[in-house]
């Protein structure tokens, strides 16, 4: 820890350990922890036993039909008894090496007792006596929310109101109580110093110890459908909306579970690192996707499509035309235009006969109009179903009709356009740009017309709300939304008709062919609540204000937690920057530090840098191909270190030949803000204009 954050803990830290009441306290409920999962064990125990000389008596002896039904009932009963004491032990067993951080001291308003409460991340009871309250609960919101003096929470019932007369935090590792933290002022300014000192874990880790108050806000919103995170680098918006997650599990246990739950993240590394938030918690993992996973369900049998070129690796001038077209809001407005009239003129509805019955084209486009809800080909189901049925109550006893599906196939006769295909080239002739819709091959579709096909495929035929692991969306969080078109928002509302957390930050878009903007988000979702996260904890002051200089963000702050400025190192030739690199790498192995990122431009310069570094020292490549995330020295692009935080980060080829351009701004501005504790910049030849004139503090 260095001089400033001993400083502080001087100045703001009434008193550290001991606290001779909160050391008792944690050894007894350590004491009923442990006799809590042993009488657990014991249950569990028994039921197994149970289980097994019922399943031996059913074995053994010969019994009627009834008596073998109410065992298989009563099976089921031990069964399900045996999984609620297991998760039951297993929430009780979270709780062994840390059961609560924060106590806080309530008195309810014309009620002269105090209320005592400790927070932990799930809520223990012991011989019917609530010890210690999940930190979801509606009294620990005022832990987030009030500093001594007056406060309230919203009861299921009514709003409570009265004053905090005592917080304390606390840091419990292993069982024993390392410190306790007692302050007039907001103590949690000084845990959060402390803990964004600490080095960096392979995974994400959970925050509730750390939660801010205007993150608090945004995790116990239950009353926004759709709602937005913009949250600048290392401002905690992907923890901020897996900590909502968790809040909503608790808020409808009822109704909603982690199943019913998907996150469409931008990796599989990424997935793999935020993927022990949740159970940290004490809930399920849920379900992770892509929006390539999403248009491989919808196309199957359809069509096929290319996967996403980089765009940092690839020289196709007329590609880059095409991508940036369809990645505006006015492309999203043209198709909606073209939708318009497109459903009118599609479908030119004739008389339908069949023997001395006559269905005229005037009730027919009735119908069609009346179920202008539907895509185009439900439409035509219904009214086949529709005519089936008049047909039916007019028919005589000898008259044979025909059934729905033969109708129909008459329907589909009338209709313009037989296939979305058709279709999405007819929209580009209408708008006469034919040259933006290539084909790779025969039904094959470039990865920037997926979304646009899809979006007119559900006007034509329909889509179906489902993801990779089947079952219907009754939450669906977005992460990285920079990186994702109006076109594919749209088709994800069609979808998905579901409440949405959707989070990102769009001074990290990487795509220089991707156009659109926040305000273009907000367009699709006119009625999403929008929450600006500003404050930057992720990184120390000296590079928050390094990084700021590269690419002005005027709502970045960063937190007063000081550290070595970054380092700008000049080397002689590509050699010598090599050399630089491993003397970094030598440093890194004998620090205390636990994670090290060598950052490149591009995936496939990473790889180059990889195959160089690892015939000397144990490193990890990220790749779009990788699929998990190790502690350790990492070599990654860019593109593949979004998302990812790590103690200390090396960026080398910083010339005006690589990072030259505005665009390259983004670029390096994402790489600087990985690092937590210590940033490192190398360059040959000339250095970068985006920081030449920035002193490195």
């Amino acid at each position: 820890m260095n001089d400033y954050q001993n400083d502080r803990d001087k100045q703001n830290i009434d008193t550290l350990i001991p606290f001779p009441d909160e050391i008792a306290w944690l050894e007894e409920i350590n004491n009923k922890i442990d006799d809590t999962l042993k009488k657990s064990d014991a249950n569990i125990k028994q039921i197994d036993n149970d289980y097994m000389d019922f399943k031996r008596y059913t074995v053994e002896h010969q019994i009627d039909p009834h008596e073998a039904f109410q065992n298989e009932l009563l099976l089921k009963q031990v069964d399900r008894s045996g999984a609620f004491f297991v998760k039951m032990r297993n929430l009780t067993a979270k709780l062994i090496k840390s059961p609560y951080f924060a106590r806080i001291d309530f008195l309810e308003k014309d009620n002269p007792t105090v209320i005592k409460r400790y927070i932990g991340a799930s809520s223990f009871m012991y011989e019917n006596e609530l010890l210690i309250i999940d930190w979801r609960s509606p009294f620990a919101s005022m832990f987030y929310d009030y500093e001594l003096g007056p406060a309230g929470y919203d009861a299921p019932q009514k709003r409570i109101e009265g004053e905090l007369s005592r917080k304390r935090q606390f840091k419990i590792t292993n069982r024993k109580l390392i410190y306790v933290l007692e302050s007039s002022m907001n103590i949690q300014d000084d845990i959060l110093q402390r803990e964004l000192s600490q080095t960096s874990d392979d995974k994400m880790k959970s925050i509730i110890a750390t939660i801010q108050k205007e993150q608090n806000q945004i995790i116990r919103n239950e009353n926004a459908e759709i709602l937005i995170i913009q949250g600048v680098g290392g401002s905690g918006k992907t923890s901020i909306a897996l900590h909502r997650v968790a809040f909503l599990l608790y808020r409808f246990k009822k109704t909603l579970k982690a199943r019913d739950i998907t996150i469409i993240s931008p990796n599989k590394v990424f997935g793999d690192y935020i993927s022990n938030v949740l159970p940290e918690l004490g809930e399920e993992r849920i379900n992770q996707s892509s929006f390539a996973e999403i248009a491989g369900i919808q196309l199957n049998g359809i069509s096929a499509f290319e996967a996403d070129r980089d765009p940092l690796e690839t020289n196709d001038v007329k590609w880059a035309e095409r991508v940036r077209f369809k990645s505006t809001l006015a492309f999203l407005k043209l198709i909606d235009n073209y939708l318009e009239q497109m459903t009118a003129t599609v479908f030119q509805p004739e008389d339908y006969t069949h023997g001395k019955f006559t269905v005229n084209a005037e009730w027919i486009l009735r119908r069609y109009n009346a179920y202008r809800d539907y895509p185009v080909k439900q439409r035509l189901r219904k009214i086949a179903e529709d005519i089936y049925e008049r047909l039916d109550a007019n028919k005589g006893s000898e008259d044979r009709i025909p059934r729905a599906p033969a109708i129909l196939k008459n329907l589909n006769k009338m209709l313009k356009v037989k296939n979305t295909l058709s279709l999405y080239k007819e929209f580009y002739m209408q708008i006469d740009m034919p040259n933006m819709c290539i084909l790779p091959a025969k039904k094959t579709l470039e990865w920037s017309d997926v979304y646009p096909f899809l979006y007119l495929h559900a006007a034509f035929e329909g889509l179906r709300e489902t993801l990779p692991e089947g079952g219907i969306i009754k939450h669906l969080v977005i992460d990285e939304m920079q990186d994702y078109t109006p076109i594919q928002y749209a088709v994800i509302k069609r979808m998905f008709h579901c409440p949405m957390t959707i989070l990102g930050d769009f001074g990290q878009c990487i795509n220089p062919n991707h156009l659109h903007t926040l305000a273009d988000i907000q367009y699709v979702y006119n009625k999403a609540a929008l929450f600006e996260l500003t404050k930057s904890y992720r990184s120390t002051y000296e590079i928050i204000t390094f990084a700021k200089g590269i690419r002005n963000v005027n709502k970045l702050e960063p937190i007063e937690r000081h550290g070595e400025p970054p380092a700008i190192i000049q080397c002689d030739d590509e050699q010598d920057q090599i050399i630089k690199i491993k003397s970094g790498i030598d440093g890194f192995l004998k620090s205390p530090y636990a994670s090290l990122a060598i950052i490149l431009k591009t995936n496939s310069i990473a790889e180059s840098l990889f195959n160089i570094l690892s015939n000397d020292y144990d490193v990890h490549l990220i790749s779009p191909k990788s699929t998990n995330f190790v502690n350790g020295i990492s070599i990654t692009s860019v593109q593949m270190s979004k998302g990812l935080e790590f103690d200390e980060v090396i960026i080398p080829n910083v010339n005006k030949r690589n990072y030259g351009s505005e665009y390259d701004r983004n670029l390096l501005y994402i790489a600087c803000t990985r690092a937590m504790h210590k940033l490192t910049l190398i360059y040959t030849e000339e250095l970068s204009p985006l920081i030449d004139k920035l002193s490195p503090l």
